[in-house]
């Protein structure tokens, strides 16, 4: 065997390991925030075990008063909720967002009683479906499209 083949020869087992760590794509370190009815110690030690399984995971954390399960891992959020749903447990993405990080003003169809203190429900509107008509009147008043609007020089 040559220095030439040699180099060929290490370069082919190179590339192809190169290839194969191309092909394999890894997981993300990502945090997973569920909302899991749980009524009692029984019930968060069964979902914490069951979650704890689950491969990639690497912490699960789990606010008993808030109905609030934290999972934190190389882990995909679709995978993480069928296994807690595989408890019998009611089980949802979290569905709230702290009150400071929505628009206001705040619908108030999305206020949910049961939220946690100082969040709402995540909900998802465009700026255009909620302004009245009175309103859209108003803010099309002083438009450079609107070729009847008020101009002041």
């Amino acid at each position: 065997m040559g220095v030439g083949s040699t180099l060929e020869y290490f370069c082919s087992l190179l590339s192809s390991g190169h290839k194969q760590k191309i092909k394999r794509k890894k997981k993300q370190m990502q945090t997973v925030e569920l909302k899991v009815r749980m009524d009692c110690e029984g019930c968060e030690l069964k979902v914490k075990k069951t979650l704890s399984s689950l491969k990639g995971v690497k912490s699960v954390d789990i606010n008993l008063k808030q109905q609030k399960v934290t999972v934190t891992g190389y882990v995909e959020p679709n995978k993480v909720l069928k296994k807690a749903q595989s408890t019998g447990k009611k089980t949802e993405f979290w569905p709230y967002v702290p009150y400071t990080l929505v628009a206001h003003p705040y619908t108030a169809q999305a206020y949910d009683k049961k939220a946690p203190p100082g969040y709402v429900r995540n909900v998802e509107i465009s700026s255009t479906s909620t302004l009245s008509k009175q309103e859209e009147q108003y803010t099309t008043m002083f438009s450079d499209e609107n070729p009847n609007a008020c101009s002041i020089m």
